[in-house]
């Protein structure tokens, strides 16, 4: 059963490693499971019946798949986002300039012009 032999690798894909090192091994097994399905369209050792199920468990894999690489590739857009913000509040406080209170940086509504 080499679909038997797919789902364990990608378990042990998913465990550890690089992301972009698990995402490249889960598109192999996408191309593996890929060409699976195409090879039992032309074998003649199974019935209709077990071929339809064997095609429908081998696309379940398949989506399962690229689940786990939707997966990762959210893990990194977050782990990205995460270390944007936190560059960012030390970059916007040494760049704002204090808040205004009105009593000695004024206000659009408390200014007094002076003309000597």
């Amino acid at each position: 059963m080499s679909t038997i032999s797919s789902v364990s690798s990608i378990s042990s894909a998913s465990s550890g490693g690089g992301s972009t090192s698990q995402i490249a091994s889960l598109n192999k097994q996408i191309q593996s499971l890929t060409q699976q399905v195409k090879d039992l369209a032309d074998d003649d050792t199974l019935t209709d019946e077990q071929k339809s199920e064997e095609q429908q468990m081998l696309e379940s894999q398949i989506a399962m798949v690229e689940a786990q690489i939707a997966q990762i590739e959210q893990q990194q857009a977050e782990k990205a986002q995460q270390k944007q913000e936190a560059q960012q509040p030390t970059a916007a406080s040494a760049t704002s300039a204090p808040k205004a209170d009105g009593i000695n940086r004024p206000t659009d509504t408390n200014q007094i012009n002076v003309y000597v």
